[in-house]
């Protein structure tokens, strides 16, 4: 089918483009940017005057709840909310149920998700069988069935040596492993540590439980020249050490979640449990790091950690209620705000949710990756169209996803999408009303 998106104001982080330029689309390919190709009739033509044709959001942090967790949340209702949102590609956790462990369990995830012809689904595998933290994965059977990494979500591993083997492996075949820094026994707290937690009786988390685990998880990374990507860094004393280790030409990366960027523990309120998150919602200066470190590169991607849970598990008291929230379609808005609020610019705000993440998939992206978070000519067409200046209240009733909790809840945002495309075909078509 063949598109033309007109009048929209093109920006592409990855090669610095920013003009008002038409976009033609074709064979799910990116025919041309700016002139209109000689003899291209359109089946169908997109007015996007006032909008902004950017790359489609690529999310590093999205459960999907499927397979095990299906009330809380299913594919197709995820789906929608991605591309509802403008992301058009994701990384989902092996944390589901069953484990993604296995070749048969990461072909029939794909193959669903492909099937819906929605958002491009990239599942990380298990980087121990069952998370148990005991036995190697095998790790080149699940790269065949689709994985582009190893993780073991938000399970700790509490064996170093297991750790430096799994590195060993991965540097070994060119895998990246990617880790949430968390030390196993000082972690297990449901709030950051400090005079909050304290006055309302919650158990604590430290900052060190984070620290700790990132400087065995550097070391390693030093000894084994494995490539490692860090997930949902939380604290100041964290984003330093990524700093010094980047500075050190260390093969890391890292990324932080909407929730740590834009909020603090004060936000918990009076036991709010839709700020029961992981990792915990920690003190301003925390959150000033992290914002820092998006502007300045050390942090080089923004993710949603799209978390959908139930009602029942939600309205709970504050230490039993299930963490997570849901995030997809608030990912691109957020990233404006920060944009905004930093000074950093609509481009900036772009890239750490487009080109940057894009990067630290890299090769695993397979044929995707000449084109993966940017608009070439030529590459493939996944597009976001969305509108600046129009803003929207965030209403959970309103959310596609089967998550109906989030903690932006009343927030004024900016940025509505009008348009998600897909490999070349709209999939997401806001026009007068949702589609």
């Amino acid at each position: 089918m063949k598109i033309l998106i007109k009048n929209g104001r093109v920006i592409d982080p990855a090669s610095g483009r920013d003009a008002i330029a038409d976009v033609a689309l074709a064979a799910g390919r990116i025919v041309s940017i700016g002139g209109t190709p000689a003899g291209f009739n359109p089946a169908r033509t997109l007015d996007a005057a006032g909008c902004v044709v950017a790359p489609g959001l690529v999310d590093l942090a999205a459960r999907l709840r499927e397979p095990g967790h299906e009330h809380e949340g299913m594919l197709e209702s995820e789906m929608r909310a991605a591309i509802a949102g403008g992301v058009t590609s994701l990384v989902c956790p092996p944390d589901t149920d069953p484990v993604l462990d296995e070749p048969g369990l990461v072909e029939m995830l794909k193959m669903r998700a492909e099937k819906l012809h929605q958002a491009r689904v990239f599942p990380l595998g298990a980087l121990t069988r069952g998370l148990a933290g005991e036995v190697l994965t095998e790790m080149a059977e699940l790269t065949e069935a689709g994985c582009i990494g190893f993780s073991q979500a938000e399970v700790s591993l509490a064996n170093t040596q297991v750790l430096m083997r799994a590195m060993q492996y991965a540097a070994t075949y060119g895998y990246t492993v990617w880790l949430r820094p968390q030390e196993l026994h000082l972690g297990k707290g449901v709030a950051a540590s400090g005079p909050l937690a304290t006055r309302l009786g919650l158990a604590g988390v430290p900052v060190i439980a984070e620290t700790i685990a990132l400087h065995t998880i550097l070391e390693l990374a030093g000894s084994t020249g494995a490539r490692v990507h860090l997930c949902r860094l939380s604290s100041a004393a964290g984003i330093e050490l990524v700093r010094r280790a980047k500075d050190q030409g260390l093969p890391v990366s890292c990324d932080v979640s909407i929730n740590s960027l834009h909020l603090t523990d004060t936000d918990i309120g009076y036991f709010d449990s839709r700020m029961r998150l992981v990792p915990p919602l920690r003190q301003q200066r925390d959150r000033d790091a992290l914002r820092e470190g998006l502007a300045d590169g050390t942090v080089d991607a923004l993710v949603s950690d799209h978390t959908p849970v139930d009602e029942d598990a939600k309205t709970l008291p504050f230490a039993e209620a299930e963490p997570g929230a849901s995030g997809l379609e608030l990912l691109l808005s957020l990233a404006l705000k920060w944009g905004q609020e930093s000074g950093c610019g609509l481009p900036r705000a772009l890239a750490v949710v487009t080109s940057e993440p894009a990067r630290v998939l890299g090769s695993a992206l397979g044929t995707l990756q000449a084109s993966c978070g940017q608009l070439a000519e030529g590459g493939v067409a996944d597009l976001c169209v969305f509108d600046p200046q129009a803003y929207w209240t965030v209403e959970p009733g309103a959310l596609r996803s089967q998550g109906q909790h989030t903690p932006f809840s009343g927030y004024e945002l900016p940025g509505r999408v009008r348009w998600t495309v897909v490999g070349g075909q709209v999939v997401w078509d806001d026009g007068p009303g949702p589609a």
